[in-house]
């Protein structure tokens, strides 16, 4: 998948690596698409409840053993 930002996410527990996220949602373009990998095993928990709640679009959620990645769209 194509993406414009990458946020490396990977060994930050709970909350950071959704702290990090949203600080980078902040300073996106709209339909910029982020990718962002974690190994946090809640990440997906976190990520995709503040995902549902904004504007912003999870594209796509995917594991590779313990890395879990995410394409998040920026809304406009």
């Amino acid at each position: 998948m194509k993406y414009d930002l990458t946020l490396d996410a990977k060994g930050l527990n709970c909350p950071l690596p959704l702290l990090r996220l949203k600080q980078l949602l902040q300073k996106s373009k709209p339909g910029q698409v982020i990718q962002m990998t974690a190994t946090d095993p809640a990440a997906h928990l976190d990520v995709g409840v503040f995902i549902d709640k904004s504007n912003h679009e999870m594209l796509l959620h995917e594991r590779d053993d313990d890395i879990q990645y995410f394409y998040i769209k920026v809304s406009d």
